[in-house]
């Protein structure tokens, strides 16, 4: 085959993660990719959870990110044991300029889908009124990601989770 359809055919003995994951960002869109291509590597977190009854959850996990579908989305597996072991996958929409973003959790049985774009140095995830997640505080080894609800569409925000990562391995 030639062309693009040459570049998706793989193996059939191939296993999945060799199928899934790619060396690094689709040339014709590193551009694009670099929002959320420099996570890429492992991550420790550590995370405040703030509860409906106005309790905390404190837990420390991890997070692994990495380029797949040929370098045109990012995933990451994020761990906090005993409370969700979910995936993310981010895609970038030139027809948007953002991006979608699927999170599941089989945990919890959560399934969210977002739209992220860069604001300022931050990056930020909504899903158009009742919750937000923000990237801040972005340095190469570091970030915060926070995550908030509005129950009032937008007006107040209140703080659900704060996870404060540090990389590990690039």
């Amino acid at each position: 085959m030639e062309g693009a359809m040459a570049d998706t055919m793989f193996n059939p003995g191939e296993a999945l993660a060799d199928a899934l994951h790619a060396p690094g960002p689709a040339p014709d869109m590193a551009d694009q990719m670099a929002l959320y291509g420099w996570l890429v590597g492992r991550w420790e977190m550590d995370a405040v959870l703030h509860r409906d009854d106005g309790s905390t959850h404190l837990g420390r996990g991890t997070i692994a990110f990495g380029w797949v579908l040929g370098g045109r989305a990012v995933q990451d597996v994020w761990v906090l044991p005993g409370v969700f072991h979910g995936t993310t996958l981010r895609i970038y929409d030139p027809g948007l300029d953002a991006w979608h973003i699927l999170w599941n959790d089989p945990v919890r049985q959560v399934y969210v889908r977002q739209l992220g774009r860069a604001r300022g140095k931050d990056i930020v995830q909504e899903d158009g009124g009742t919750t937000r997640w923000t990237f801040t505080d972005i340095e190469p080894d570091r970030f915060t990601w926070r995550g908030e609800r509005s129950p009032d569409g937008g007006a107040a925000w209140q703080l659900l989770a704060e996870f404060r990562a540090r990389r590990i391995v690039d």
